[in-house]
């Protein structure tokens, strides 16, 4: 068997500038060559790797704009996954890094670099899909940071799109700790592939009452801290993840899932990821004078 156990490679152009969605910037193509997407994954020994330029490969928000001030430009993404993923022992937080990459080679990278006063010891950090607070995202869930990178917060609907996926279970990439990543829909019967399709529920649920200290208030779902994980509430565990069958793993495996509600991209590792994914400088968006917005002091 060669080195390469199985090999995708894509490259594809932008399409065509398409009309804004409400109340978000408007689509927007290049037909510049050095901003056609490029990635390829392959295998190799005990590895999937993903190499990519992270240019998206479906139209996109303009950036910059208001409340983003960084362009989109090349990346030069070179990770690798585990073939075989195994569970730690504990689960373990994504901090400071991307949780994982979709197969266009674009970062799924659920956290932000906004915290209440702008004071990250405070520890009350900004939800990027809570409304209460721009931070530029376009129609796809995404936006830049300040080193170019275009990344999704949630569900990548342009990619969704792109794969005309519907209402089907879609693998759209994998985690940094090599487990697969799937849309919002699951069997009913995560054992049984012959069962429905469902969305599947995420089991975070906000928290009742008035935040004690930080910014007050009731928990309304502007930082990250107003919700919490309720065993049993949906289908999915802490993780926002779950074992069962898939097209691509008849036989089962632990799956991760992007949800519609929070925490949109999971927060929490269920097995141990890779050191490619380890950021080597500041967190995501932060630089001198912000990478994205200045959020208000208080929701």
């Amino acid at each position: 068997m060669s080195h390469a156990a199985a090999s995708l490679s894509i490259c594809m152009l932008f399409l065509v500038a398409a009309l804004p969605a409400r109340g978000q910037s408007p689509n927007v193509a290049s037909s510049d060559n050095r901003r056609r997407n490029q990635v390829d994954i392959f295998t190799r020994g005990n590895y999937r790797y993903i190499k990519s330029n992270g240019i998206p490969d479906h139209q996109h928000g303009r950036f910059p704009n208001r409340n983003n001030p960084n362009a989109i430009r090349p990346q030069n993404y070179d990770f690798r996954v585990p073939l075989r993923p195994k569970p730690a022992a504990r689960v373990i937080a994504v901090e400071r890094q991307a949780f994982g990459v979709a197969i266009n080679g674009i970062l799924f990278d659920p956290g932000t670099a906004e915290y209440w006063q702008r004071d990250r010891s405070t520890g009350w950090r900004y939800e990027a899909l809570s409304g209460k607070i721009n931070l530029g995202l376009d129609s796809n869930n995404a936006h830049v940071q300040p080193t170019g990178a275009y990344h999704y917060h949630g569900l990548p609907t342009g990619l969704t799109r792109h794969l005309n996926i519907g209402r089907r279970m879609q693998l759209l990439g994998y985690a940094a700790d090599g487990f697969p990543v799937y849309n919002q829909y699951g069997y009913a019967d995560p054992h049984n592939a012959k069962s429905t399709l469902e969305k599947v529920r995420s089991s975070y649920q906000l928290k009742s009452g008035t935040r004690l200290g930080g910014p007050g208030g009731r928990y309304d779902g502007t930082f990250v801290q107003d919700y919490e994980y309720v065993k049993g509430s949906g289908d999915l565990d802490q993780c926002n993840g779950r074992f069962g069958v898939t097209s691509e793993y008849p036989n089962g495996t632990y799956h991760y899932y992007l949800t519609e509600s929070f925490p949109f991209v999971p927060r929490y590792y269920r097995g141990t990821s890779d050191k490619s994914f380890h950021r080597r400088g500041p967190p995501s968006g932060r630089q001198p004078h912000g990478g994205h917005s200045r959020p208000p002091r208080r929701p």
